[in-house]
Formats: C-alpha cells, sequence, structure tokens
C-alpha cells in the first residue's frame, strides 16, 4: 500500500463518480492527519534529528495510522528519524499472529515482533469476571521499556489521540480528584525513556474513518475475553454523546487543556496564593466573580468547511502538507 497515493479497494463495484467522491474523501482526511500530526511533533518537540522512533504496533486502528502518518512526515520532513514498529504477541489465545508480520513486510516497514507470555501471567494473577487490562498494561510497559533500550530507540510513540486524552482527564477528575490527562510528551515512569503521542491533536472519529478507508487488516482487542473498563466506557459514551448533540464542545475542551490558568484554580502548591497582595495595579488575570457573563460559542471550533480552507492554505499545489519544521 503506498501511504501518499493509496485509494482504498471498495467492497464492491463502484461508479466513476462514487470512486472519485471516495478518493476525495480520503485524501482530504489524509491531509487533515498529516496536518495534525505535524503540527503536534512541532510544538512539543516531538522528534528531533537522529532520533530513532519505536512505533508500538497493536494491530489496532489507532497504532495503524499513527504508523502510516509518521511514514509520510518522514519522507518530507527536514530532518532524519528513523521507525521500527513493533508489536508484543502476549500469546493470548487465538491471537493472528501472520497478520502484523505480513502486513509489515508487504509495506516495506522495520519491525520486531516479541513474544511474551503475558496472558497466562494474567490470568493466574487476576480472578475470573475482574478486568485485566490493568495488570496486562503493566506488563506490557515494562516488555516495551527493555524492548526499546534494546533496539536504541530514543522515542517511544503511543497510538492515544485526542478524545484518550480527554477521556482520561474526566476520569482523573471524576474518580481520581486530580486535574491529570495523557500529555503529549513525558518521560516514562522508569526514567529511562521519552515517550510521545503524535496523534494528540487528532479526532478518534477521523482515526475511525481513515482506517476504514485504508482497509488496515484490524487485530481487535477482545482475544482475552477481558471486559473494557467500565468506567472508562461510561466517560467514552458520554463524550460521544457530547460530541453528536453539541457540536465543538470537546473541541472546546481539548482547548481547555492548552490554555490553562492556576491562579484561577484551587492548587496552594501551584500557585503562591499565600503571597497575595493587593498592589493597586489593574490585572486582566484579576478576580471576575462579579461577572455572570456566559460564553456563547465553543472555543476553538471550526466546522468541516472551514476545516477544508485550512487544509487548502497549509497545503502547496500537489496536496501534500508541508511541515516547516520538526526540531
Amino acid at each position: 500500500m503506498s501511504l501518499v497515493t493509496h485509494t482504498p479497494a471498495p467492497n464492491s463495484p463502484l461508479t466513476d463518480e462514487q470512486e472519485k467522491k471516495q478518493r476525495h474523501d480520503f485524501n482530504k482526511l489524509e491531509k487533515r492527519l498529516r496536518r495534525h500530526v505535524g503540527r503536534a511533533i512541532e510544538d512539543f518537540n516531538m522528534i528531533e534529528d537522529g532520533d530513532k522512533v519505536m512505533v508500538c504496533l497493536s494491530g489496532g486502528k489507532d497504532s495503524y495510522t499513527l504508523l502510516a502518518i509518521l511514514r509520510f512526515l518522514q519522507k518530507i520532513a527536514p530532518i532524519k528519524f528513523s521507525l521500527i514498529a513493533v508489536n508484543l504477541d502476549q500469546k493470548q489465545p487465538g491471537f493472528p499472529e501472520h497478520v502484523l508480520p505480513e502486513y509489515l513486510r508487504q509495506e516495506g516497514v522495520d519491525f520486531r515482533i516479541i513474544e511474551e507470555d503475558t496472558y497466562s501471567i494474567v490470568k493466574e494473577k487476576i480472578p475470573a469476571g475482574k478486568t485485566t487490562c490493568s495488570l496486562c498494561s503493566r506488563l506490557r510497559r515494562g516488555i516495551l521499556y527493555r524492548v526499546a533500550k534494546e533496539l536504541g530507540a530514543t522515542k517511544i510513540a503511543l497510538g492515544h489521540h485526542r478524545d484518550d486524552m480527554l477521556e482520561t482527564l474526566m476520569l482523573n477528575m471524576f474518580y481520581g480528584g486530580k486535574m491529570k490527562s495523557m500529555p503529549p510528551k513525558l518521560v516514562s515512569d522508569n526514567g529511562e525513556h521519552v515517550v510521545i503521542r503524535p496523534l494528540a491533536y487528532v479526532r478518534e472519529k477521523d482515526i475511525e474513518k481513515y482506517s476504514a478507508l485504508a482497509k488496515f487488516p484490524i487485530i481487535p482487542c477482545n482475544l482475552c475475553g477481558s471486559q473494557e473498563n467500565l468506567q472508562r466506557q461510561v466517560i467514552k459514551d458520554l463524550l460521544r454523546g457530547w460530541d453528536r448533540n453539541y457540536p465543538g464542545r470537546l473541541e472546546s475542551m481539548f482547548t481547555a487543556m492548552q490554555n490553562v490558568v492556576p491562579s484561577h484554580l484551587a492548587d496552594a502548591e501551584l500557585f503562591g496564593f499565600k503571597s497575595i497582595a493587593a498592589d493597586g495595579q489593574s490585572n486582566e488575570l484579576g478576580d471576575t466573580a462579579f461577572d455572570h457573563s456566559v460564553p456563547t460559542a465553543f472555543a476553538n471550533y471550526q466546522d468541516d468547511s472551514e476545516d477544508d480552507a485550512t487544509d487548502a492554505a497549509g497545503a502547496d499545489r500537489s496536496g501534500v502538507i508541508q511541515v516547516r519544521n520538526l526540531s
């Protein structure tokens, strides 16, 4: 599959007009994804000259999309960096172990398949009927850190997207009592690796559409028989309902994550409330407790037509998004 000019194979014969529209929709979506990923990489300095990026490939829609977009950006970036796809085969019964190697060889991607029987460990430690995701993810994380060190990878790229970040924020607020989410870039918990999330600005619904059009060979994450974390699913359903009924709300929420005002929260460790004193100087960030104005529109929201215009402005005549700076 060519990641630049790929036209998805239809399920049934299409008319010329339908095929033209499908190609147009795919190209428009692909350009938008490339633009968002390129901007996230630039904003957070995710990839630098000479980096070896280990792309964690699960076989799901998110990691396939991540790999596809990074491979394209690798070709046009003004810096040099290498990619290596890594999949962890956890020996779950029924796991189609042939799917990823066949796909990656066909695409000419450098890859490693790591075989570790974490499935048996999880089944032994977690009582029947309980959610296995937490222990499974901890075991997987430790193995991937080890592999990154063995490969000499300087960055570990994960496929978490904007909606994952919003879900994590809400989960921590509702259940953990913290204003905390998944950051676009952070040092790993063992302090040895830099973890990046290049899909930080990408909407899950765009990934779903792109993955379907690109016909990625998806491997479902239900082979272990574990139920998805109930709390996360509740939050996911809540956010999807808001997105459906109130277009722009999720965009405004994500903008809020990038526009934090510590003086208007209540963390005494984060802001020096104890030392506050009136100095007679006007302050645009001063208290407005007596104001009761309510915003009438969601911040940072644009509809599809505006997004198309942005795509056009950010593309050259060949329709290829130019990533000006990744350093």
